[in-house]
């Protein structure tokens, strides 16, 4: 299972970027797939989950501002960032789920393969 972010960079707040996760055969076919992301000094949070059925489920704070998204053809995840704020700056992980992945799909304890991360770094 492998998984490798790209994407990340540096912003200013309202600015926006899309981070991509390569994923191998296995790891897309897992029945989720989410970013996660962990700032200085927090625990890591999840952001954004999708089902292989294709639901959606993203946290609170990014809601309208964020869009999970995967490309079948390309065993890709991708992860487009709108509107970001300050404390979007965090490391971003993406994950793959092992064979179950039980609602709430954003749960941590679902995702057993992670990728190396890439930093979003949100200036003012």
């Amino acid at each position: 299972v492998q998984l490798v972010e790209s994407g990340g960079g540096s912003v200013q707040a309202g600015g926006s970027l899309r981070l991509s996760c390569a994923a191998s055969e296995d790891a897309y076919r897992s029945p989720c797939l989410g970013w996660f992301r962990q700032a200085p000094g927090k625990a890591r949070e999840g952001v954004a989950s999708i089902i292989r059925g294709g639901g959606l489920s993203y946290a609170d704070s990014v809601k309208g501002r964020f869009t999970i998204s995967k490309s079948a053809a390309e065993n890709i995840l991708y992860l487009q960032m709108n509107s970001l704020k300050p404390e979007d700056t965090a490391m971003y992980y993406c994950a793959a789920s092992g064979s179950r992945c039980d609602a709430p799909w954003i749960r941590e304890s679902n995702y057993r393969h992670w990728g190396q991360g890439t930093q979003v770094t949100v200036s003012s």
